[in-house]
């Protein structure tokens, strides 16, 4: 009961949430081993390990609790697993999208050019 209380009163930073994004994983990981390593910290809701050729090497960790998840993010950070020392972050999904947006952009923006026969930018 004092523990929640205290939880209570605590004022965490606007970046910390209960999703953390982990690279530098070795690439033979398996979602047990993560479990065995990210579970030290609390219930774990679901983990998601990358298995493309763009996303191996990283994972998404979705705790239950978020002072569980600063509690991993602050003591598994710089963790060394297999020769490899993890990155531990916090997902922002604005910065994951906001690389997404860019590039769905300019693939709209090509699409146009395309349509109207607009070889390259014309200067005004």
């Amino acid at each position: 009961m004092a523990l929640a209380q205290k939880r209570g009163q605590v004022r965490l930073p606007p970046e910390v949430n209960r999703i953390l994004y982990i690279r530098n994983l070795p690439y033979k990981i398996t979602a047990e081993e993560m479990y065995d390593i990210f579970g030290k910290y609390g219930a774990i809701r679901q983990i998601r390990v990358g298995n493309t050729q763009e996303t191996r090497g990283t994972a998404f960790v979705v705790y239950e609790d978020i002072f569980d998840a600063k509690n991993a993010c602050e003591h598994l950070s710089g963790f060394n697993v297999c020769g490899r020392y993890l990155v531990v972050l916090y997902y922002q999904a604005n910065k994951a999208f906001k690389k997404m947006d860019l590039v769905k952009r300019q693939e709209e923006l090509d699409k146009v050019k395309t349509k109207y026969n607009v070889k390259a930018d014309a200067p005004t």
